[in-house]
C-alpha cells in the first residue's frame, strides 16, 4: 500500500519499503526488507530538486515526476519510468500474477487471481532480495528490454564492443577493468547502479538484469533528458565533476618500466630539451622504494629527491612518482598499521592479499584513518620534496586471485562494498593535497568507481598488450568511461606488456597508438618494453628488473620523427584542449567522445564506433589496422568539415574514403571552429 509523503513516493508490502526520492534533476529508487542504511554511495553532491517536483495518488497507482523523468508505481509495486511526453524509457519485468487490493464489506483483501493484462506463472518480480546464509540479501533488479536500444558508459572492460546491448559485464574491479556503473541509453535515459556490491548487469535482448551477490538494499537513480549531453550534465551534477586540469596535464608525460635511478630520470629530461621536444612529466615508476609499503625513496639510487625535483622543475618538467596500496610485511609501517587497524582483513587464513616481490596486503582505503595515515607518509616524503603528481597503481586492488568473498573493509564485506576502493584511494590523496592548500588535482589511477572524477582521477587502462587488438579494446575503454562521467582517461601508448622496440610491426603499432594519443585527454608514454635489462642490485629499488627504451626516440628514426611531429600538434592544441578540461569540469563533458554525442539527431552517429570527437569542434579516425594507408570515415550532418591534411572542404553527412599514411591520422576540423586557426599551420597541405 501506498504510504501518504510529500517529499516522496513510499510504496508498503508485508516487510519491504519502496521510496522513490527526488535527487536532483532524477529519482532515487531505494527499497529494503529491513532498515534504510545511511549512506549516499555515489550520489555525494547535494542538490536542489526541480520546480516541477510532485507527488501523486490516483486510483491505486502512485506517481512521482521531477525534472524531465516521471516514474508510476502500481499497488502491486511495479515501477515504471517515462519522459515528460509520456514515452515509456524504462519499465520494471513482473511475470507474476497480480495482487489486487479490494474492498469488500470495509475490509481490504489480496486477490492474487486478478491479473494484469497477461497471464504468467513465472512468480519473477522486477525486484528481488533473497537472503543469504552468510551475507545479507541477493539482488537482482529487471527491467523489460527496450528494442534497438544502445547502451553506453559502464566504464571500461577489455571487449570490441562499444555498445554494451546484448552485453554481460562484470561489477567488480581487475587490473585492466573498471565498473563504473553509469549507462547511457539512446533510449534517453541515464541510470546509476547506485550499489559498491560485487555483482553484474546483462543488457540482454529479452531482459536488462542488475545483480548485487551481496548486498543489504535496492538503490539505483536514473535521469531524462532529450541528448546524451542532458544525461551527463544531470548525472555529474550529483556525482560530482572533474577539477580543472592543470596546464602541466596538456602536454607530453613520459614514462617507462621502469627508470632506476634520479641521474636516469634526469637525463631523458635533458635528452627531450637538447632535441627540442617538449616534456611536461616524467614519471619515477614502482620499486624506487625500499620496501613495499615504506612510502619513500630508496637512497641508494634516489639520494636527493628535492635537488632532482629541482633541476627539473627548471626545465619545465613535473614529476610523477608511483604508489603502491600493497604492505610488506618487512615494511618499517607493516606493524604500526597493523596494531592500529589499517589494513584489509581476511576472513580466513593469513593477512595475504597478493605476492609480489614479498608477501603483502593493502591497506584499507575505505579506512579514513589509513587514508590519512598513508597521506602522512607521502606528504612526508615525497609532497614536502616538491611532488604533487601521484600514481595509484594497483588501485582495484589487484587481490591475487580476485576472491571478493574472502577479504573484509572497514566499510563492510568486500562483497558488498568492494567496489568503492578505487574512488577512496583517490579520495585520500585527493583531501591531503587539498588540505595542503593544493588546487586543480590530477592522480593517475588505475581503476575508479562513479563520481571519482570529482577527486581528480585520470584513469588509464592498465597492463594492456601491445598488439592492434588491444589497441582497438582501449579505444572502446575510452569512449565508454567519458559516457561513465570520468572524463580524463589515457593508455599506454603501445600497450603495457610486450612491445619488442626493433620489431617493425610493434613499431607501427606504437606509431598509430601515438597518433591516437596525440587526441586523447592526456598524451603519456607508458609501457614494459623488451628487450629486458637485470636488475641494478639485490635489495631495495635496485633488486627489480627494467625494460627496454620507451622514448620516443627509442623505436628509430621514422617513428621519432613521426612521434616528435605529434608532439608539436598537441602543444598547438593547448589553447583548444585547455578550453575542453573547463567545459568537463563545468559541465560534466567527456574530452574524448562518441560522434552521437555531439550530433545525436544523426542517426548513423549512434553506431559508428571506429571513430571519436575530441572536444565538439575536431573528428579524429584512428588507424587500428597493421598495414592499413587508407580508410573509410563518416562525416556527421549539421556541420561542414575541413580535412586537417589537404584543407579540403567536406559536406556533412556523408561517407569518404581518404589517405592514410604511416605518418598521418585523419583528422577533421569543423569548419568555422577556432581550433581551424589552432592546427591547420601544423600539418602540410598536399
Amino acid at each position: 500500500m501506498f504510504q501518504k509523503k510529500k517529499n516522496y513516493l513510499e510504496w508498503t508490502f508485508d516487510d519491504r519499503t519502496l521510496r522513490l526520492i527526488p535527487w536532483g534533476r532524477g529519482i532515487r529508487v531505494r527499497e529494503t526488507k529491513e532498515n534504510f542504511i545511511s549512506e549516499d554511495w555515489a550520489l555525494t553532491e547535494k542538490v536542489s530538486v526541480t520546480p516541477n517536483f510532485e507527488v501523486n495518488y490516483e486510483n491505486g497507482i502512485g506517481s512521482i515526476q521531477n525534472g524531465k523523468i516521471k516514474a508510476t508505481v502500481t499497488d502491486y509495486g511495479k515501477i515504471t519510468f517515462y519522459n515528460v511526453q509520456g514515452k515509456i524509457l524504462l519499465e520494471e519485468y513482473w511475470r507474476v500474477r497480480r495482487r489486487k487490493v479490494k474492498q469488500l464489506d470495509g475490509q481490504t483483501f489480496v486477490d492474487v487471481n486478478m491479473l494484469n493484462n497477461f497471464v504468467s506463472a513465472l512468480k519473477l518480480e522486477g525486484r528481488e532480495l533473497c537472503p543469504r546464509t552468510h551475507g545479507d540479501y541477493e539482488l537482482t533488479v529487471r527491467f523489460e528490454a527496450n528494442d534497438d536500444e544502445k547502451i553506453f558508459g559502464m566504464g571500461q572492460y577489455q571487449q570490441k564492443q562499444l555498445n554494451l546491448k546484448y552485453c554481460k559485464l562484470e561489477l567488480a574491479h581487475r587490473n585492466s577493468q573498471a565498473s563504473v556503473p553509469f549507462a547511457v541509453s539512446s533510449n534517453g535515459y541515464g541510470m546509476l547502479w547506485n550499489n559498491p556490491a560485487i555483482g553484474s548487469v546483462t543488457f540482454a535482448k529479452n531482459i536488462t538484469e542488475w545483480k548485487a551477490i551481496d548486498t543489504k538494499e535496492v538503490d539505483y537513480w536514473i535521469c531524462a533528458g532529450d541528448t546524451p549531453k542532458e544525461l551527463l550534465e544531470e548525472y555529474t551534477e550529483v556525482t560530482g565533476r572533474a577539477p580543472i586540469m592543470p596546464e602541466y596535464g596538456l602536454g607530453l608525460w613520459q614514462s617507462k618500466l621502469r627508470y632506476r635511478t634520479q641521474d636516469e630520470v634526469i637525463d631523458i629530461a635533458r635528452d627531450y630539451k637538447r632535441r627540442g621536444v617538449p616534456l611536461s612529466v616524467v614519471v619515477i615508476d614502482y620499486f624506487h622504494w625500499p620496501c613495499q609499503g615504506d612510502f619513500k625513496f630508496d637512497k641508494n639510487y634516489w639520494p636527493n629527491p628535492q635537488k632532482m625535483v629541482d633541476e627539473l622543475g627548471k626545465m619545465g618538467v613535473k614529476v610523477m612518482v608511483s604508489i603502491w596500496p600493497n604492505i610488506d610485511k618487512q615494511s618499517e609501517n607493516y606493524q604500526e598499521m597493523l596494531e592500529k587497524g589499517l589494513l584489509i582483513r581476511a576472513d580466513k587464513g593469513p593477512r595475504l592479499s597478493m605476492l609480489f616481490q614479498g608477501n603483502t596486503t593493502f591497506f584499507d582505503a575505505t579506512n579514513q584513518e589509513a587514508r590519512e595515515f598513508v597521506w602522512e607518509k607521502v606528504k612526508e616524503n615525497y609532497y614536502k620534496n616538491g611532488i604533487s603528481i601521484f600514481w595509484l597503481d594497483e588501485a582495484e586492488p589487484e587481490y591475487s586471485p580476485y576472491d571478493y568473498d574472502l577479504y573484509r573493509l572497514k566499510k563492510g564485506r568486500n562483497m558488498q562494498v568492494g567496489n568503492l576502493y578505487p574512488k577512496m584511494y583517490a579520495k585520500g590523496f585527493y583531501d591531503g593535497m587539498t588540505k595542503e592548500g593544493q588546487k586543480n588535482v590530477v592522480n593517475l589511477i588505475r581503476s575508479a568507481w562513479a563520481g571519482s572524477q570529482k577527486y581528480g582521477a585520470l584513469v588509464w587502462t592498465g597492463d594492456i598488450d601491445s598488439s592492434f587488438r588491444s589497441f582497438r579494446y582501449q579505444y572502446q575503454c575510452g569512449l565508454n568511461m567519458g559516457m561513465a562521467g570520468i572524463p580524463w582517461w589515457t593508455t599506454d601508448i603501445g600497450g603495457f606488456h610486450g612491445g619488442k622496440i626493433d620489431d617493425d610491426k610493434f613499431r607501427e603499432c606504437v606509431i598509430r597508438w601515438f597518433e591516437f594519443g596525440a587526441f586523447c585527454p592526456v598524451l603519456r608514454m607508458h609501457g614494459d618494453r623488451e628487450p629486458h635489462t637485470s636488475p641494478m642490485g639485490t635489495t631495495g629499488g635496485g633488486k627489480v628488473e627494467t625494460g627496454a627504451g620507451n622514448e620516443i626516440w627509442s623505436f628509430g628514426e621514422k617513428a621519432y620523427e613521426i612521434m616528435a611531429h605529434y608532439v608539436a600538434i598537441r602543444e598547438q592544441m593547448k589553447p583548444y584542449i585547455r578550453r575542453l578540461m573547463e567545459e568537463a569540469h563545468e559541465t560534466g563533458h567527456p574530452v574524448m567522445r562518441p560522434l552521437f554525442f555531439d550530433f545525436p539527431e544523426d542517426k548513423k552517429t549512434w553506431s559508428i564506433s571506429d571513430q571519436h570527437m575530441f572536444g565538439s569542434d575536431v573528428l579524429v579516425a584512428p588507424i587500428m589496422e597493421c598495414g592499413m594507408r587508407e580508410r573509410e570515415l563518416y562525416l556527421p550532418a549539421t556541420a561542414t568539415w575541413i580535412a586537417a591534411n589537404t584543407h579540403e572542404i567536406y559536406e556533412g553527412g556523408q561517407t569518404v574514403k581518404v589517405d592514410a599514411p604511416l605518418d598521418y591520422t585523419p583528422v577533421f576540423f569543423v569548419a568555422g571552429s577556432d581550433v581551424v586557426a589552432d592546427l591547420s599551420i601544423c600539418y602540410t597541405k598536399n
